[in-house]
């Protein structure tokens, strides 16, 4: 059973969500003065705050697991570090191929300067709006890895949501570890939307 308190803080983050979104579509000019109250409305009884995805793959063992898992990962509005955090696990679009996604845990953001192991590299500082992502496995080299020491910083626009929960197999799931801020802001998000069964079902093996 859901508490009162959390089913407020839940309506809270529906609300922003919605409200976001609809701001952004208004000033792109997807819907006019007129239709901004409604979306805001129809977006905030009508919309989730979670999807799933199925995360295929060893880079983020053993978190994800070495054969991947399905994940419930929490919608964005905007990727800033208002919003996302060092240390969260993310879905984010592939530099390398548009039109498909990938699961990294953030490792840095703008400000923070970056230094190489090599020491022919120059150490370089991340501009507004970058951020540096990272694979879990330890035990893949940079280039198996597929990650920021290969394809260098992303932009954060390119962060589509943030991971909360992880379902390896039927028997073995559970909340991913991501900033304490930012599971401290899941929590109701993820008490509300979680569904193990529905999860269990769209599981690919």
């Amino acid at each position: 059973m859901v508490s009162l308190g959390t089913w407020f803080r839940y309506i809270a983050h529906k609300l922003e969500y919605s409200a976001t979104i609809s701001w952004k579509n208004y000033k792109r000019g997807q819907i006019t003065d007129r239709e901004l109250g409604d979306a805001v409305w129809k977006n905030l009884f009508q919309g989730k705050l979670t999807y799933l995805h199925w995360n295929k793959g060893a880079e983020m063992a053993p978190r994800i697991g070495d054969q991947g898992g399905t994940l419930l990962v929490r919608k964005l509005p905007a990727a800033d570090p208002r919003r996302v955090f060092v240390g969260d696990v993310v879905v984010l679009k592939d530099p390398d191929n548009p039109d498909n996604y990938l699961v990294r845990r953030l490792a840095a953001v703008e400000g923070y300067e970056m230094l190489s192991t090599d020491e022919k590299d120059d150490p370089f500082v991340l501009e507004k709006d970058e951020c540096w992502v990272l694979a879990d496995n330890e035990a893949l080299k940079p280039k198996e890895a597929n990650d920021s020491r290969k394809f260098g910083p992303v932009s954060m626009t390119d962060i589509v949501g943030r991971v909360i929960y992880c379902l390896r197999t039927a028997v073995d799931h559970g909340p991913v570890q991501n900033s304490h801020y930012s599971m401290r802001k899941d929590s109701p998000v993820l008490e509300v939307e979680l569904d193990v069964d529905e999860m269990a079902k769209n599981h690919k093996t």
